[in-house]
This record gives C-alpha cells, sequence and structure tokens, in this order.
C-alpha cells in the first residue's frame, strides 16, 4: 500500500456513498476517510454527522470533506458519483452524460498523482470500470468494480433461506453484467462441498431445481423491486464495497464477484464484466476460471456481448 494509514476516498455522497461510509465507520476498515462531492456543503455536512457518531464506533477514523488534492496519498479512490436518468432518455444518452460526470472527476484524481486503487460503484458498473479504466490509463488490475458481488450476497442469502442453512456455509455465485443479463451457474452452486443440483435431486421432492431457477430470477429483480418499495438500493451496495475494502486493505486474496477485465478467460478479453477473482492490496490479482457448462459459456457470451454493444455505443475518444 502506498499509504500506511488506510486512506479511502469516496467521490459522490449521496445515499450509496453515505451507507458506504456509514458502513467503513462501522466496521473500522480505514484510519482516513474523505469525502468529495460537487456540494461541498454536502459534504461538509456528512463528515460532521459521521464524526458525531465516532464516540460510539469503536474506530479511530479522520473523517473530513475535502478535494481531489486529498487524494494523492490515498490507497483507494471509491467513485460512487453519476447523474440520474431523466424521464424518456434512453440508456446510451445516460451513459453518456454520465461518461462526461467521469472525466470531470477521474482526471483530478490522476492529476493529483493518485496511484492506489479505483473501486466504481456508478451504475452501469460493468461500463463505468471500463471508462474509468481508459480515462485513467490505470493497469486494469487497479480499476474494478462493484460488478455482482451483491447479487452473489443476495443469491446466497435465498439460497440458505430456502435450505435453512447459514449463507456463509453456501458456495454460489453470480455471474455476468450487473444487471438483466446476469446468471447464476448453477454447475458450480454448493453448500458446504456438496452440489446444490444433487441435493435438489437425492432430495425425494423436498428441493427441487426449478426452486433454484425461480432463485436466480428474484435475484435478478431483487433491485428493482426494493426500487419500487423504497426509490432505490444503497445499504446492501455499502456494505459490499466495505467487504470489497477490508479485502484489499487486508491482503486477503478473497474471491469476490468483482466487476473484472478479462483477458481471454472464458474465451472473452477487452471486457469488465461480474466474475469471481481474488482481490487484495495490489487489486484484482487474478480472475478464477470456473468449469462453466457450455450453457453457462453461452449465458455469459451473450451478457458479454451485450456490454460491449453498450460500449461501443459511447463511442468514447
Amino acid at each position: 500500500m502506498i499509504n500506511e494509514k488506510r486512506k479511502v476516498v469516496i467521490i459522490g455522497t449521496g445515499f450509496v456513498g453515505m451507507s458506504y461510509a456509514y458502513a467503513m465507520l462501522n466496521q473500522n476498515a480505514c484510519d482516513e476517510m474523505v469525502l468529495i462531492d460537487i456540494d461541498k456543503k454536502r459534504a461538509m455536512g456528512e463528515a460532521m454527522d459521521l464524526n458525531h457518531g465516532l464516540a460510539f464506533s469503536g474506530s479511530n477514523m479522520n473523517i473530513y470533506a475535502g478535494d481531489y488534492k486529498d487524494c494523492s496519498d490515498a490507497d483507494i479512490a471509491v467513485i460512487c458519483a453519476g447523474v440520474a436518468q431523466k424521464s424518456g432518455e434512453s440508456r446510451t444518452d445516460l451513459l453518456k452524460r454520465n461518461t462526461e460526470v467521469f472525466k470531470s472527476i477521474i482526471t483530478p484524481v490522476v492529476e493529483s498523482g493518485f496511484s492506489g486503487i479505483f473501486l466504481i460503484a456508478t451504475n452501469p458498473v460493468d461500463i463505468m470500470t471500463r471508462i474509468t479504466q481508459k480515462l485513467s490509463g490505470f493497469d486494469s488490475s487497479r480499476v474494478f468494480g462493484t460488478g455482482t458481488t451483491l447479487d452473489t450476497a443476495r443469491l446466497r442469502y435465498l439460497l440458505g433461506d430456502y435450505f435453512n442453512i447459514d449463507p456463509r456455509n453456501v458456495h454460489a455465485y453470480v455471474m455476468g453484467e450487473h444487471g438483466d443479463s446476469e446468471f447464476v451457474p448453477w454447475s458450480q452452486a454448493m453448500i458446504t462441498t456438496k452440489p446444490v443440483l444433487d441435493i435438489c435431486e437425492h432430495s425425494d421432492g423436498r428441493y427441487c431445481r426449478e426452486e433454484m431457477e425461480k432463485l436466480g430470477i428474484d435475484v435478478r429483480d431483487a433491485a428493482q423491486k426494493i426500487i419500487e418499495a423504497k426509490k432505490a438500493t444503497y445499504y446492501g451496495i455499502g456494505m459490499s464495497m466495505t467487504r470489497i475494502t477490508r479485502a484489499i486493505f487486508g491482503n486477503e486474496n478473497s474471491v469476490l464477484t468483482v466487476s473484472a477485465m478479462l483477458k481471454g478467460e472464458y474465451g472473452q478479453k477487452d471486457i469488465y464484466i461480474g466474475v469471481p477473482a481474488v482481490v487484495n492490496r495490489n487489486g484484482v490479482r487474478d480472475v478464477v476460471r470456473l468449469t462453466l457448462t457450455k450453457t453457462e459459456l453461452n449465458q455469459f457470451a451473450e451478457s458479454c456481448d451485450k456490454l460491449r454493444q453498450l460500449y461501443d455505443e459511447i463511442n468514447l475518444q
């Protein structure tokens, strides 16, 4: 790490950014946390509010509102900023507007001398992560997104509930785009060391594969249901980002389904997408190559094609 005091800069103090900040404070996941927002007054207010909770957190964290020069010695720059979609606006037009926002962020971050890791949470996260890598010129190992980490957590929660098993003993992943084309490779889903599909097959009807497919759909549609109920999702992703941050600072070599650049894995390259990857203090060490079925490989390829098409429509120069 370039900074002995684990320093994180959060760019964007909306619901996602502040849910992340709150989770970081409660888990004592860093030593120094800087809040940057175009609305400087809001960033100052958020920093004050968090600081007033320090006495209850067991943390000795330095929290303050700052600006891009504070990125110079940061270990991680977390981007949560972005514009909301206008009524009737196409996804491509939204992406183009968000690209302009990212240009206004990434340029001063890099110019500050920042040489740490970019972690991207802004949606569509796979595309925005690729844009960040393009604009920054950083090695792809040091630029990655939240990917399907939250989707994977949702899947494990639902599987744990279905089988009445602690989700921490469920080993299953959501892969692909963080969006409509994501999928669950059921051939790789396990409870402890036993394949989920085998459990279904030998359960005398107690469990069935059809229910697994329904759970996969529930995972894919979870965000939309939450948005319909409360207008936005932020607690879960804030916790996911904190988990990723702890993996970085702890040099854990943990396997997390982040949005990582593919370089030939699964027959794909030059695309950011949600895959199991080894995360440590240097960023993404490796992409884990799961043994997918032919059907699952086709699902993955379709998801990659969708993201390529969307990225190409931006025509980023």
